[in-house]
C-alpha cells in the first residue's frame, strides 16, 4: 500500500519542503515524513496537491501517457466566447507547444470559495468569469499559457481534482492521509486531517458547472 496525502495548497506556498528563509513551504503544512509531490503546483496557484511515498504512483499521476485528468477552476479576465472554448478543446498552440485537447466549460464561481491572500488584482472596466478546465498534461504554467493564448489571461487558478481525488472538505492548508494500492486511485481514509480553521464563508463545497 502507498501512503497518499491530499493537501489544499494555499497561494504563495512553495511546492517543496525546503526554500528560502521566510518563504512558506510544504513543511509548514504537512507533518508526514517520506512523502513527496506527485507533480507540481505553481507557487501562485492553489488547490489540490497529491504527495506520496510511492514512486510508481508518482509516475502514474505525472506522466501524460497514463491520461490522469486534472480539473482546474480558472478565473479569467473577460468572458470567453464559444470560439475560445473550442480552441481550448481542440488544443492550443503557444510558443513551440501544441497542447492536447482539453475539456473546457463555463462555470459559476465555486460555492463558498475562500478569499485569496493577497487578493486578486482586478481592472474595474473589465469583467471576470470562471472556467472549468480539465487537462491530462502537466507542462510548466500550462493553464495560464492556454487561457492567455485564446485571449483571456488567468487571474486565479485552483486545482480541484486529480483523477478520483478532490478538494472536497479540505480548507486551505488542510490535508488528509489515505492509503491506496500503488497502481490505482481506489483509496480509503486511515487518518483524520489535523485541525484547520475553515475559511470565511464556510468550508469547501462542490462547484456548479454551467453547460
Amino acid at each position: 500500500m502507498a501512503r497518499v496525502v491530499l493537501l489544499n495548497k494555499p497561494f504563495g506556498v512553495l511546492c517543496q519542503f525546503t526554500g528560502p528563509p521566510g518563504t512558506p513551504t510544504l513543511a509548514d503544512f504537512v507533518a508526514v515524513p517520506g512523502v513527496y509531490p506527485a507533480g507540481r503546483l505553481d507557487t501562485d496557484s492553489e488547490g489540490l496537491l497529491v504527495l506520496t511515498d510511492s514512486g510508481p504512483l508518482q509516475a502514474r499521476l505525472s506522466d501524460p501517457k497514463h491520461k490522469t485528468w486534472k480539473r482546474y477552476w480558472v478565473q479569467v479576465e473577460g468572458e470567453p466566447d464559444d470560439g475560445a472554448l473550442e480552441r481550448l478543446r481542440s488544443g492550443v498552440r503557444y510558443r513551440d507547444v501544441l497542447t492536447l485537447p482539453a475539456k473546457a466549460e463555463r462555470m459559476s464561481e465555486p460555492a463558498s470559495l475562500w478569499p485569496r491572500d493577497p487578493p486578486v488584482r482586478f481592472r474595474a472596466a473589465i469583467p471576470t468569469s470562471w472556467l472549468c478546465l480539465e487537462i491530462r498534461e502537466g507542462r510548466n504554467r500550462q493553464i495560464r499559457h492556454m487561457t492567455a493564448a485564446v485571449g483571456y489571461p488567468t487571474l486565479r487558478l485552483i486545482r480541484a481534482q486529480i483523477g478520483d481525488w478532490s478538494l472536497e472538505n479540505l480548507a486551505p492548508g488542510a490535508w488528509r492521509l489515505i492509503e491506496t494500492p500503488d497502481q490505482t486511485n481506489e483509496s480509503r481514509q486511515t487518518e483524520r486531517p489535523p485541525e484547520t480553521k475553515n475559511p470565511p464563508g464556510g468550508g469547501f463545497r462542490k462547484r456548479n458547472v454551467r453547460r
